[in-house]
């Protein structure tokens, strides 16, 4: 049994969340996750809200609320996307939490005693109108390096390069509009340059990662800057030096606090269970294996930046050092990048009044619907366009015409015929060869899932699915009246294909997997594991939510379970309901598709 750490990346609490965010974060890392639990590995899978930042200032504005009200109520709403959504964290947590701020807190003061945090002057931007400093990813502009319209203050997201709000050609404030004004203030910057080396030797070892990924972070290595990690502002974890920690409009930068929320969240969960030390054995252990997700945006903080903070923070740079009070610290083992997911061509954003809510999509359709649409047609490998056409295809000709009814017509023909799962008699050569196409499937899906190629994976899945489906179709059951013990051993066979394609569905499809199983084993529960919401407790704090489930007892394991003849069937109902085909030509009404 291995241990698999499931980064997760921390969605911004300033709104809802759209499906283009869980195209990236959620639905992957979940069928990963599921998956190696089912395998037999022992999966800690973390993340929470990310709620520090001038972005919710931004939003707490725009509401009338205080920073940390407004945190407080997209973390609300995301923990119950989520938990709907299916998605098994074993803890969905927060970076208001004291907590988080301690372990923020000890490895800035690590990298600093290291040497790895410099204190420099720099231009910052300020809002000419309110006099607040303008966070760099709220500065918009022309990229000085490739040209692109619509650059980031701190990056650009077309070339990858590191930027700072003055390097930009037209900087504007994307709220505003305004030109920002740049004075001179004091920060403290992580030196990457002082990691390069450490940096370019660790990447080199990195053979497996997806080219995209790997490419993209080499070429940021050749040409590293200093980073900002302290901002004018104060909404946000104080800096912890002297001098520097009384100071109201002080705060370490949100994207510093962001990436260590991995280890807080890692942290926090093992004090939850009772064993303060538990996160030592997925984060100092060189048997564990750590797994990153996020969309193609987040590539940079996590292949280069949260990598060289573990290195600097470990005494493991350029100018070498001591570990933090936490010791050596594992680093990635892959980062798990997913391109966009576009609608009509244009990136899925709530910044473009673009949208598609997880809770609208959920609420209409499903988790699965959304799930499986994700899977086999997300923005794995490339951008990728989600129209309401495809999806109405994809829903009406996968889900329910070849699983569903799959489903529904096996466990119709056995119900109406015994109501029991059949017995089956001596199995023929077309027999024998579905159910090792079945069986072959396990190796080859998990051997996919195990790598992190969710579409190769869920397609071969399908594949099963098809094969089960044409099986049926060849040896036509209910012609067999008069043949009822090869009538029941086709339908024995079919009930055990339909069991081994949704073991292998199961990872992707939680929701559906756990009916069928249900109703493949006389209603016993317990198949797929669902995450709880919970509300918790931390001195000095308020109460708050997290998502957090055990999900060791869940019965999933990823094999082929043989079923046992003489078990009741429940009667079937349809898994998936097919979707009017007018939804494709018109979308929701709360997402119409509309013409230019």
């Amino acid at each position: 049994m291995s241990k698999i750490l499931a980064a997760v990346a921390w969605p911004y609490a300033n709104g809802p969340r759209h499906i283009g965010h869980v195209s990236g974060f959620g639905v992957p890392s979940d069928v990963f996750s599921r998956y190696q639990r089912m395998a037999g590995n022992d999966v800690l899978m973390v993340s929470g809200s990310d709620e520090h930042g001038t972005a919710i200032q931004v939003q707490s504005d725009k509401e009338g609320l205080t920073p940390q009200q407004t945190a407080d109520k997209y973390h609300r709403i995301i923990v119950e996307d989520l938990q709907n959504l299916g998605l098994s964290y074993n803890l969905y947590t927060r970076t208001t939490t004291g907590n988080h701020a301690s372990v923020v807190q000890e490895l800035f003061r690590a990298l600093h005693a290291n040497g790895y945090v410099v204190a420099k002057t720099q231009l910052g931007a300020i809002s000419p109108s309110t006099g607040r400093t303008l966070a760099d990813r709220y500065i918009e502009g022309t990229c000085p390096i490739c040209g692109f319209d619509g650059a980031r203050g701190d990056q650009c997201d077309n070339c990858g390069n590191q930027l700072d709000p003055i390097d930009l050609i037209d900087p504007h404030d994307r709220n505003t509009g305004e030109t920002p004004k740049f004075v001179e203030t004091e920060h403290f910057f992580l030196d990457l340059p002082s990691l390069a080396g450490s940096l370019k030797n660790w990447l080199a070892t990195r053979q497996d990662w997806r080219p995209n990924v790997i490419n993209f972070s080499m070429a940021l290595i050749k040409d590293l800057k200093p980073r900002p990690i302290t901002r004018d502002l104060d909404w946000g974890i104080p800096i912890p030096l002297d001098d520097w920690r009384d100071n109201p409009m002080k705060s370490i930068y949100v994207w510093f606090d962001a990436v260590i929320g991995y280890l807080s969240a890692s942290i926090e969960w093992a004090k939850r269970q009772g064993d303060p030390e538990a996160w030592r054995s997925w984060w100092q252990n060189p048997d564990a294996r750590s797994y990153y997700f996020m969309g193609k945006d987040n590539i940079t903080f996590h292949s280069v930046i949260w990598p060289g903070i573990l290195l600097g923070a470990n005494g493991q740079g350029d100018l070498g050092g001591v570990p933090s009070a936490f010791g050596r610290l594992d680093l990635p083992t892959e980062i798990v990048s997913s391109e966009y997911l576009t609608m009509s061509g244009s990136k899925v954003s709530t910044s473009r009044s673009n949208v598609i809510l997880v809770r609208d999509f959920l609420r209409d359709f499903g988790p699965d619907a959304l799930r499986y649409f994700i899977s086999v047609a997300g923005p794995e490998n490339q951008d990728t366009d989600f129209t309401w056409d495809e999806f109405v295809r994809r829903t009406n000709t996968e889900l329910a015409n070849e699983w569903g009814n799959l489903v529904n017509r096996s466990i119709s023909m056995a119900f109406k015929n015994g109501g029991v799962i059949p017995t089956a008699d001596t199995l023929q050569d077309i027999d024998q060869a579905v159910l090792a196409t079945a069986a072959a499937g396990f190796t080859t899906v998990g051997n996919l899932l195990d790598r992190a190629h969710f579409k190769q994976a869920i397609t071969e899945a399908m594949r099963v699915v098809s094969a089960a489906n044409k099986y049926l179709s060849d040896t036509e059951p209910w012609k067999l009246k008069d043949d009822p013990r090869r009538r029941d051993t086709i339908l024995h066979t079919s009930l055990q294909l339909v069991s081994d394609a949704n073991t292998m569905l199961t990872p992707f499809l939680p929701h559906a997997s756990e009916r069928i199983y249900q109703a493949l084993h006389n209603g016993q529960a317990g198949w797929a594991a669902m995450p709880d919401m919970v509300e918790v407790s931390e001195e000095g704090h308020d109460d708050y939510l997290v998502l957090t489930g055990d999900y060791g007892d869940q019965l999933a394991r990823w094999q082929s379970q043989p079923l046992v003849a003489g078990t009741p069937l429940a009667k079937p109902a349809p898994l998936f309901a097919k979707l009017d085909e007018t939804l494709g030509q018109t979308g929701p009404d709360w997402a119409p598709i509309t013409s230019d």
